[in-house]
């Protein structure tokens, strides 16, 4: 019998190998997470800026974009309906309350351009690419509610990088999911950044669950050596 031993905490390496099934899966790449004027900025600026996360999403989108490699982009939105929820957890209250990623309809984009909930002006020229895949909206963190899961196996993919906003919410729970659905995962960990308050570090929590879950945890030089 194999023991594990606590007091030397050896976990396995799986690893991750990048091959035509796979895909880059890139969570809210918006404004309110990823611009100083965001609703977000004042929790998540700070860890934004030490993993520089934007200049890393944007290489990643570059790389892709350069090397026509699947990118997947989920998205959070909220419309007026969403204000009418019955009840919400603590940071799905926030959101509403500060209207982070509100827009005005499903079937409009008044008002959307320069946004909270438009995408992050490094990223649009990448994102209008051919070889990106905007899925429809998550709603709360994970993408039980929206559709990658569907679009990701409609083009033959069984294998997913993650990055994106933020670490401990979004990215964590796509993670967790994609997992679940039967998808090998990998994450980008200084391509996330997460909310770190006075008495709760969403970044040391995210990085420990990473690396607990996921098949490999990539730093972006890492990453994008890996796929030159």
């Amino acid at each position: 019998m194999i023991l594990f031993n606590a007091a030397k905490a050896q976990l396995p390496e799986p690893g991750f190998t990048f091959d035509q099934k796979t895909a880059i899966v890139i969570t809210d790449p918006q404004n309110d997470f990823l611009s100083e004027k965001g609703v977000a900025w004042g929790a998540v600026g700070k860890n934004v800026v030490e993993n520089k996360t934007r200049e890393n999403l944007e290489k990643i989108f570059k790389t892709a974009s350069e090397k026509n490699i699947p990118v997947f982009v989920s998205p959070h939105y909220y419309y007026p309906h969403d204000h009418q929820w019955k009840f919400e957890g603590v940071l799905e209250k926030l959101m509403h309350n500060i209207n982070m990623f509100d827009r005005k309809s499903p079937l409009s984009l008044e008002g959307f351009e320069g946004s909270g909930a438009d995408w992050h002006p490094l990223y649009k020229n990448y994102i209008k690419g051919s070889n990106v895949v905007v899925s429809s909206p998550h709603k709360v963190y994970g993408p039980e509610s929206n559709d990658l899961a569907l679009q990701l196996r409609k083009r033959g993919i069984s294998k997913v990088v993650l990055a994106g906003m933020s670490g401990n919410l979004c990215v964590e729970s796509h993670l967790r999911e994609l997992l679940e659905e039967g998808f090998e995962v990998a994450v980008v960990y200084d391509a996330t950044a997460s909310a770190v308050l006075p008495d709760l570090n969403g970044a040391q929590a995210a990085l420990t669950n990473f690396k607990m879950l996921a098949s490999k945890v990539y730093l972006t030089t890492e990453f994008l050596n890996a796929i030159r």
